[in-house]
Protein backbone atom coordinates (compact mmCIF):
# COMPACT_ATOMS: atom_id res chain seq x y z
CA UNK A 1 0.00 0.00 0.00
CA UNK A 2 2.75 2.47 0.97
CA UNK A 3 4.74 1.56 -2.14
CA UNK A 4 1.76 2.40 -4.36
CA UNK A 5 1.26 5.74 -2.61
CA UNK A 6 4.95 6.61 -2.99
CA UNK A 7 4.78 5.71 -6.68
CA UNK A 8 1.74 7.94 -7.25
CA UNK A 9 3.45 10.74 -5.35
CA UNK A 10 6.81 10.64 -7.11
CA UNK A 11 5.47 10.00 -10.61
CA UNK A 12 2.80 12.67 -10.19
CA UNK A 13 5.30 15.33 -9.12
CA UNK A 14 7.68 14.43 -11.94
CA UNK A 15 4.86 14.70 -14.50
CA UNK A 16 3.64 17.95 -12.93
CA UNK A 17 7.11 19.50 -13.21
CA UNK A 18 7.34 18.46 -16.87
CA UNK A 19 4.01 20.11 -17.61
CA UNK A 20 5.03 23.33 -15.86
CA UNK A 21 8.35 23.39 -17.72
CA UNK A 22 6.66 22.91 -21.10
CA UNK A 23 4.28 25.79 -20.40
CA UNK A 24 7.23 28.03 -19.50
CA UNK A 25 9.21 26.99 -22.59
CA UNK A 26 6.21 27.67 -24.85
CA UNK A 27 6.83 31.35 -24.10
CA UNK A 28 3.35 32.62 -24.92
CA UNK A 29 2.38 33.22 -21.32
CA UNK A 30 3.19 30.88 -18.45
CA UNK A 31 0.74 29.70 -15.82
CA UNK A 32 0.06 32.40 -13.24
CA UNK A 33 2.24 31.07 -10.42
CA UNK A 34 4.90 29.93 -12.87
CA UNK A 35 4.93 33.42 -14.41
CA UNK A 36 5.46 34.78 -10.91
CA UNK A 37 8.43 32.46 -10.36
CA UNK A 38 9.92 33.22 -13.79
CA UNK A 39 9.46 36.94 -13.20
CA UNK A 40 11.19 36.74 -9.82
CA UNK A 41 14.00 34.68 -11.35
CA UNK A 42 14.58 37.19 -14.15
CA UNK A 43 14.29 40.22 -11.87
CA UNK A 44 16.15 39.11 -8.75
CA UNK A 45 18.11 36.04 -9.84
CA UNK A 46 18.14 32.41 -8.63
CA UNK A 47 16.63 29.58 -10.64
CA UNK A 48 12.93 29.18 -11.34
CA UNK A 49 12.94 26.03 -9.20
CA UNK A 50 14.42 27.94 -6.27
CA UNK A 51 11.64 30.52 -6.47
CA UNK A 52 9.12 27.69 -6.63
CA UNK A 53 10.44 26.64 -3.23
CA UNK A 54 10.51 30.15 -1.72
CA UNK A 55 7.04 31.14 -2.94
CA UNK A 56 5.71 27.74 -1.89
CA UNK A 57 6.89 28.24 1.67
CA UNK A 58 5.19 31.65 1.81
CA UNK A 59 1.95 30.16 0.45
CA UNK A 60 2.17 27.46 3.12
CA UNK A 61 1.62 30.14 5.76
CA UNK A 62 -1.29 31.62 3.78
CA UNK A 63 -2.93 28.18 3.76
CA UNK A 64 -2.55 27.97 7.52
CA UNK A 65 -4.42 31.26 7.86
CA UNK A 66 -7.21 30.08 5.55
CA UNK A 67 -7.63 26.80 7.41
CA UNK A 68 -7.02 28.39 10.82
CA UNK A 69 -4.49 25.69 11.55
CA UNK A 70 -0.77 25.27 12.01
CA UNK A 71 1.41 25.37 8.87
CA UNK A 72 1.95 21.97 7.29
CA UNK A 73 5.74 22.03 7.47
CA UNK A 74 6.03 18.60 5.84
CA UNK A 75 4.78 20.21 2.63
CA UNK A 76 8.19 21.89 2.36
CA UNK A 77 9.55 18.51 1.25
CA UNK A 78 6.98 18.36 -1.52
CA UNK A 79 7.74 21.85 -2.80
CA UNK A 80 11.48 21.14 -2.73
CA UNK A 81 10.93 18.09 -4.94
CA UNK A 82 8.82 20.09 -7.39
CA UNK A 83 11.42 22.86 -7.54
CA UNK A 84 14.19 20.33 -8.07
CA UNK A 85 12.25 18.56 -10.85
CA UNK A 86 11.46 21.87 -12.59
CA UNK A 87 15.13 22.87 -12.59
CA UNK A 88 15.95 19.40 -13.95
CA UNK A 89 13.56 19.81 -16.86
CA UNK A 90 14.40 23.47 -17.60
CA UNK A 91 18.17 23.41 -17.06
CA UNK A 92 19.06 19.87 -18.16
CA UNK A 93 16.49 17.79 -20.04
CA UNK A 94 14.87 20.58 -22.07
CA UNK A 95 17.68 23.15 -21.97
CA UNK A 96 18.38 23.14 -25.72
CA UNK A 97 14.82 22.60 -26.87
CA UNK A 98 14.01 25.66 -29.01
CA UNK A 99 10.49 26.14 -30.31
CA UNK A 100 9.80 27.87 -33.60
CA UNK A 101 6.43 28.98 -34.86
CA UNK A 102 3.29 30.01 -33.01
CA UNK A 103 1.49 26.74 -33.77
CA UNK A 104 4.27 24.69 -32.13
CA UNK A 105 4.24 26.97 -29.10
CA UNK A 106 0.47 26.66 -28.73
CA UNK A 107 0.63 22.86 -28.94
CA UNK A 108 3.45 22.84 -26.37
CA UNK A 109 1.47 25.08 -24.02
CA UNK A 110 -1.69 22.97 -24.28
CA UNK A 111 0.31 19.76 -23.91
CA UNK A 112 2.01 21.18 -20.84
CA UNK A 113 -1.35 22.20 -19.38
CA UNK A 114 -2.80 18.71 -19.77
CA UNK A 115 0.40 17.06 -18.45
CA UNK A 116 0.56 19.34 -15.39
CA UNK A 117 -3.11 18.72 -14.60
CA UNK A 118 -2.55 14.98 -14.98
CA UNK A 119 0.41 15.14 -12.61
CA UNK A 120 -1.62 16.97 -9.97
CA UNK A 121 -4.50 14.51 -10.25
CA UNK A 122 -2.06 11.60 -9.80
CA UNK A 123 0.00 12.86 -6.89
CA UNK A 124 -3.02 14.06 -4.89
CA UNK A 125 -4.10 10.42 -4.56
CA UNK A 126 -1.04 9.59 -2.43
CA UNK A 127 -2.46 11.64 0.46
CA UNK A 128 1.07 12.81 1.28
CA UNK A 129 1.76 16.46 2.20
CA UNK A 130 0.64 18.58 -0.75
CA UNK A 131 2.47 21.29 -2.58
CA UNK A 132 1.48 24.54 -0.85
CA UNK A 133 0.00 25.77 -4.14
CA UNK A 134 -2.21 22.71 -4.49
CA UNK A 135 -3.01 22.90 -0.79
CA UNK A 136 -4.13 26.47 -1.51
CA UNK A 137 -6.70 25.00 -3.89
CA UNK A 138 -7.89 22.60 -1.20
CA UNK A 139 -7.79 25.31 1.49
CA UNK A 140 -9.97 27.62 -0.62
CA UNK A 141 -12.28 24.70 -1.42
CA UNK A 142 -12.61 23.78 2.26
CA UNK A 143 -12.93 27.33 3.61
CA UNK A 144 -15.51 28.52 1.08
CA UNK A 145 -17.19 25.17 0.25
CA UNK A 146 -16.26 25.23 -3.43
CA UNK A 147 -15.51 22.48 -5.96
CA UNK A 148 -11.86 21.73 -6.71
CA UNK A 149 -12.09 23.22 -10.20
CA UNK A 150 -13.49 26.56 -9.00
CA UNK A 151 -11.06 26.73 -6.08
CA UNK A 152 -8.10 26.07 -8.40
CA UNK A 153 -9.25 28.83 -10.73
CA UNK A 154 -9.40 31.29 -7.81
CA UNK A 155 -5.91 30.25 -6.70
CA UNK A 156 -4.57 30.72 -10.24
CA UNK A 157 -6.20 34.15 -10.51
CA UNK A 158 -4.41 35.18 -7.31
CA UNK A 159 -1.10 34.09 -8.80
CA UNK A 160 -1.93 36.04 -11.96
CA UNK A 161 -2.25 39.30 -10.03
CA UNK A 162 1.07 38.72 -8.26
CA UNK A 163 2.80 37.83 -11.54
CA UNK A 164 1.62 41.10 -13.08
CA UNK A 165 3.11 42.99 -10.14
CA UNK A 166 6.61 41.52 -10.71
CA UNK A 167 6.53 41.67 -14.50
CA UNK A 168 6.24 37.92 -15.08
CA UNK A 169 5.68 36.49 -18.61
CA UNK A 170 1.94 37.05 -18.87
CA UNK A 171 0.22 36.34 -22.18
CA UNK A 172 -2.71 34.56 -23.77
CA UNK A 173 -1.29 31.30 -22.48
CA UNK A 174 -1.64 32.55 -18.92
CA UNK A 175 -5.38 32.98 -19.34
CA UNK A 176 -5.67 29.53 -20.91
CA UNK A 177 -3.84 27.95 -17.97
CA UNK A 178 -5.63 30.03 -15.33
CA UNK A 179 -9.10 28.99 -16.46
CA UNK A 180 -8.25 25.60 -17.92
CA UNK A 181 -6.21 23.79 -15.29
CA UNK A 182 -8.98 23.48 -12.69
CA UNK A 183 -11.52 21.76 -14.95
CA UNK A 184 -8.86 19.43 -16.41
CA UNK A 185 -7.79 18.35 -12.90
CA UNK A 186 -11.47 17.78 -12.12
CA UNK A 187 -11.70 15.58 -15.24
CA UNK A 188 -8.68 13.40 -14.36
CA UNK A 189 -9.17 13.25 -10.59
CA UNK A 190 -12.02 10.68 -10.35
CA UNK A 191 -10.21 8.21 -12.63
CA UNK A 192 -7.03 8.16 -10.55
CA UNK A 193 -9.04 8.19 -7.35
CA UNK A 194 -10.73 4.97 -8.48
CA UNK A 195 -7.37 3.56 -9.61
CA UNK A 196 -5.84 4.22 -6.19
CA UNK A 197 -8.85 2.78 -4.34
CA UNK A 198 -8.79 -0.31 -6.55
CA UNK A 199 -5.12 -0.83 -5.79
CA UNK A 200 -5.61 -0.39 -2.06
CA UNK A 201 -8.59 -2.77 -2.07
CA UNK A 202 -6.47 -5.36 -3.86
CA UNK A 203 -3.69 -4.96 -1.31
CA UNK A 204 -6.11 -5.48 1.57
CA UNK A 205 -7.52 -8.53 -0.20
CA UNK A 206 -4.07 -10.03 -0.55
CA UNK A 207 -3.39 -9.44 3.11
CA UNK A 208 -6.65 -11.16 3.99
Amino acid sequence: MLTRRIAFFGIGLFILALGISLMIIADIGAGAWDALNVGLSETIGLTVGTWVMIVGILVMFVNALLLRARPVFLSIGTIILIGFFIDFWLLIALDEWNLEGLAVKIVTLLGGLVIASLGIAIYLQAKFPLSPLDNLMLAISSRFKLKFGIAKTIAEATGLILALLVGGPIGIGTLVVTFGIGPIIQFFFPYFERLMEKGLSGSRGNLG
